[in-house]
């Protein structure tokens, strides 16, 4: 079945997936850990042993001396969730996009299938793409990736309902598998992320911080009568 969108280079996208009958596909630390090292590693024109990379446990500084070739896309936003994940990327060349997901799917589901010793897709279908055609669907996009996390431990957020935002704030700073700390404070994972490619919404981490707590406590505001989708 053809997409009702194209993938064209320049464009940014919101690309996401989630395991097959909504299982989790990240188990623990470990296979967070791995489906990131994969971002970076996956994200080449160039074929990737990975298993000549992992049979030593590479971190993310032994990656800043691995030579990966060309980038098939530039990678905005990421975050990883128990069943689901959510990227932002920018296509470069034609085919970029489709080619990465390929390899990472691949590679997570061999990775994944091998550990549970399990056959059959991880994946609940080919991911879904959203085209990010407006300077405020793109905005939104940042946000709403970094919020997702959320949800862990306040449930009903989209809907308003937030007893303690404070509490919010210190989750999203310390939830580690998203690209947060890399834009909040800084971290070895920015060698996944090239901001460049996308706009400055934000020059600092003091910057994206009010960013974000600004969409937090619009959401907040505004969902106890509005959908969340009406807000953008």
């Amino acid at each position: 079945m053809k997409r009702k969108i194209s993938f064209a280079p320049g464009e940014y996208y919101h690309i996401y997936n989630r395991g097959v009958e909504k299982r989790k596909i990240f188990l623990n630390r470990s296979y967070y850990k791995r489906f990131l090292l994969l971002l970076f590693l996956c994200n080449s024109s160039e074929p990737v042993d990975v298993r000549s990379h992992f049979h030593k446990g590479p971190s993310f500084e032994d990656l800043k001396e691995f030579e990966r070739g060309n980038p098939l896309v530039e990678i905005g936003a990421y975050c990883l969730m128990p069943n689901h994940f959510h990227l932002l990327l920018k296509e470069i060349n034609e085919g970029g996009i489709t080619a990465f997901m390929k390899k990472l799917g691949t590679a997570y589901a061999m990775y994944f299938n091998k550990k549970e010793e399990r056959k059959g897709t991880l994946f609940q279908g080919r991911f879904g793409a959203q085209w990010l055609n407006r300077d405020r669907y793109l905005k939104y996009v940042f946000a709403y990736i970094h919020l997702n996390p959320i949800k862990l431990v306040c449930p009903s957020w989209k809907e308003g309902k937030i007893d303690d935002i404070n509490k919010i704030k210190k989750f999203l700073n310390s939830y580690i598998w998203s690209s947060y700390p890399s834009y909040s404070k800084g971290s070895g994972r920015d060698l996944i992320l090239n901001k460049e490619p996308f706009p400055e919404y934000f020059k600092n981490n003091v910057d994206f911080k009010k960013f974000i707590n600004d969409w937090l406590a619009l959401r907040n505001n505004l969902t106890k009568d509005r959908p969340w989708q009406d807000i953008v």
